[in-house]
């Protein structure tokens, strides 16, 4: 992922100014051929195909149940609920429990009790990604009859093995590089096969109204990459991709972590013929070792016994400057006050900042970890 260069094209986007840059608030309420009929956004020049202006603001926030709600992920959650409620929009919660084996027991319960604590209301039900598994199945069908799918029985041990993975650090968000075809030494006798999407050459652009124009060649970073898994389970891109589009989500605000899982999402947007979403990454809260916060790292939860308290310091962290007085107030008069004063301004270009003392304490956040 990089800033993008003159020469990129970004495909055309809604525009969204924030209010408190504009003085007024927003009123919109199997293998075969490696040729693919799927080309780079970055060089087609399409046109977004939502409706843009005029067009209700949809935003959401949206957990995976592996741990309960930390610093880093309260300053998605505030961030992205901020962004909807100063352009008076909607704001959706869903519950991401489609990786059963990472998620912990009680947790996705957590989350929904420390949002209501601290005062982060959302509209509608909460949509739980456990129920959805049809629609992504129909979704990677309506891939495969485009034959824009691969199947794969690579292992990812055999695939750490592979010259782009050899000095990749593993994480959550970081998926191993996998080349057009399955290479023969990474080919395992393994039980089941993952289904892959066929990735154009190209690079892919988008625009993030904190750090500008991104784009980055997915073909050449991460390659192929998974939709299904072996073990059956849909993965995260196509999960979202799907429900983002079945919301009507118009606005994804969340952190960097995700930053480089953007531009996947975007060629499964564009494959699947869904609207395009704006972004706004938020920069990511990290430890005294530069370590983002994680769930599965066991960062502390959010103490729902000083909620005000807690949305000041993510207020903080965000640049926003709130006075020191609200640490005193209901968690009612803080979002009150930071709904009237949200801007960008306070973090634009910045990726990461130091989270406050205590809030990594044992970790020696569209939250994926």
């Amino acid at each position: 992922m990089r800033s993008s260069s003159a020469t990129a094209t970004t495909i055309a986007e809604s525009p969204l100014t924030s209010p408190a840059t504009t003085g007024e608030v927003d009123r919109r309420s199997g293998e075969g051929s490696d040729s693919s009929s799927l080309t780079s956004p970055a060089t087609t020049g399409e046109v977004d195909r939502r409706s843009g202006e005029g067009s209700e603001y949809v935003g959401r926030f949206a957990p995976s149940p592996s741990g309960p709600l930390h610093f880093g992920s309260l300053v998605a959650a505030l961030g992205s609920w901020l962004d909807a409620r100063a352009h008076r929009g909607r704001w959706l919660v869903r519950i991401e429990d489609i990786d059963p084996p990472r998620e912990k027991p009680g947790a996705a319960d957590s989350i929904l009790r420390t949002l209501e604590a601290v005062g982060l209301d959302w509209d509608g039900e909460v949509l739980r990604q456990s129920g959805r598994t049809a629609a992504y199945a129909a979704a990677l069908a309506k891939l495969g009859r485009q034959n824009l799918l691969h199947a794969c029985h690579c292992t990812r041990a055999a695939l750490t093995q592979l010259p782009q993975n050899r000095n990749r650090e593993p994480g959550a968000n970081d998926e191993l590089f996998h080349p057009r075809r399955c290479p023969t030494a990474a080919a395992g006798a393994v039980a089941g096969q993952a289904w892959r999407l066929r990735v154009p050459d190209g690079r892919v652009a988008f625009t993030d109204r904190s750090l500008g124009e991104q784009d980055s060649d997915v073909a050449a970073s991460v390659g192929n990459f998974v939709l299904r898994r072996r073990d059956g389970l849909f993965a995260y891109q196509l999960a979202v991709v799907v429900d983002d589009a079945h919301q009507g989500v118009t606005d994804v605000v969340r952190g960097c972590d995700l930053l480089a899982s953007t531009p996947r999402q975007v060629l499964l947007q564009q494959a699947l013929g869904l609207p395009r979403v704006r972004y706004l990454h938020l920069p990511l809260a990290v430890d005294r070792r530069g370590r983002k916060l994680s769930k599965s790292e066991d960062a502390p939860a959010a103490d729902r016994s000083t909620p005000a308290a807690q949305l000041v310091a993510a207020l903080e962290f965000l640049g926003q400057h709130p006075p020191a007085a609200l640490g005193n107030a209901s968690p009612q008069d803080v979002l009150e006050w930071a709904r009237e004063h949200w801007g960008l301004q306070g973090f634009a270009g910045r990726v990461s900042g130091a989270a406050p003392q205590g809030a990594d304490a044992g970790n020696a956040g569209e939250e994926k970890a």
